[in-house]
């Protein structure tokens, strides 16, 4: 059964002007999307953000008459449309504060799986970027894990993270930068197949929008956005890669990237990434695992060198005194409550993981470790 709602959470998506956040700004004003297109036009402008200009596109019939054309392609083809307030709707991405305000899906994977990992990279991927991108795909599902992994269905490393997916036996989502009549590129139209029947495509545009420049970018925030961390293999010194990076970042999401030679191209953005404290650096899914407190499977187990013989420094227990008191504390916080500079709390964090003392979280955040 359709949802009488559809066509306003759409339309609401297409007015000129009206990004998700005030969007979603007008919506909590009004109670609902259909309300915004029945409000009073002098009601309407008492919000803020909202002058005459606006007032204009919100009262055009058009938008509701291309969202109307779109619950039936969404009818005809099966398209989840997944609205921000949903239960079904991609907890990760709820917590964006940008994140769009409809969702349209084609397959049938949970968004709201427990392991989500987005997988992103330059275009021009080089062999051993590839290699690599396979081998941490094959190691999380040899190692007994099951992430759903995200990235962009173009070029390079993101193909490559999706094909390495469908061929280990895990789900795969593409965010798409276009509508689902579309598929860009056309060469990745076969494995666009393959991932709607075994993970998803998504994406916030409307089916009859093409590819743009601008939407690939838009359409990064998505990829950050719905997972607990954003692994970048190869990247020049500028790129979309890069781009997913810092909007994971801007999410408070972990990131890591994968070294390479100073001399080597597509390593620079990985390096960088590193070098400026944006990205942690991993070599295998055992780093993965660690940072992000992953079990390890039962029949791997690992020896676990003693920390029976470490002694903290007075500055160590002062940071271990204060996240023993709030567990799964932030950097930020830690750096409040102690009164020391970031630089410094960041060496001690370090130090304090090296020995075992203390355990990194999704989000950035610290707990004391386990003995």
């Amino acid at each position: 059964m359709q949802d009488k709602q559809l066509k306003y959470k759409i339309a609401i998506s297409l007015i000129p002007g009206i990004g998700s956040i005030l969007a979603k700004k007008l919506i909590e004003y009004a109670g609902s999307a259909e309300e915004v297109f029945r409000l009073p036009s002098l009601e309407l402008q008492s919000i803020p953000g909202i002058g005459k200009k606006l007032l204009r596109e919100i009262s055009k019939k058009e938008v509701l008459e291309l969202a109307e054309k779109e619950t039936e392609f969404i009818s005809k083809y099966e398209i989840r449309a997944l609205y921000y307030l949903d239960s079904e709707y991609p907890e990760r991405l709820k917590q964006c504060h940008d994140s769009p305000v409809i969702l349209f899906v084609k397959g049938n994977t949970d968004l709201n799986n427990p392991k989500i990992i987005s997988i992103v990279g330059t275009r021009k991927a080089t062999g051993n970027g590839k290699e690599i991108c396979n081998m941490l795909v094959r190691e999380m599902a040899e190692r007994g894990h099951s992430p759903l992994i995200v990235s962009g269905l173009a070029y390079g490393i993101d193909i490559c993270a999706h094909r390495a997916a469908l061929k280990n036996g895990l789900e795969t989502i593409a965010v798409l930068g276009h509508g689902l009549t579309t598929i860009y590129p056309p060469a990745h139209s076969d494995v666009a197949r393959d991932i709607s029947k075994n993970g998803g495509l998504v994406t916030d545009f409307i089916s009859s929008e093409k590819p743009g420049k601008n939407n690939f970018i838009k359409r990064n925030r998505i990829i950050a956005g719905l997972s607990d961390a954003t692994i970048v293999v190869e990247s020049g010194e500028k790129g979309g890669a890069l781009i997913t990076a810092d909007i994971a970042n801007s999410y408070d999401r972990d990131v890591f990237a994968i070294p390479g030679r100073i001399t080597d191209r597509y390593s620079a953005g990985c390096n960088k990434l590193v070098k400026t404290h944006k990205a942690a650096l991993i070599e295998n899914v055992s780093d993965i695992e660690y940072l992000l407190g992953w079990e390890k499977p039962e029949n791997k187990k690992e020896p676990v060198q003693s920390k029976l013989f470490y002694t903290p420094t007075h500055a160590e227990k002062e940071i271990l005194s204060i996240i023993e008191k709030k567990e799964g504390i932030s950097i930020d916080e830690l750096c409040h409550v102690s009164g020391q500079p970031l630089e410094k709390v960041s060496h001690i964090l370090l130090n304090l993981e090296f020995e075992g003392c203390i355990k990194s979280l999704p989000g950035k955040t610290y707990q004391i470790a386990v003995m």
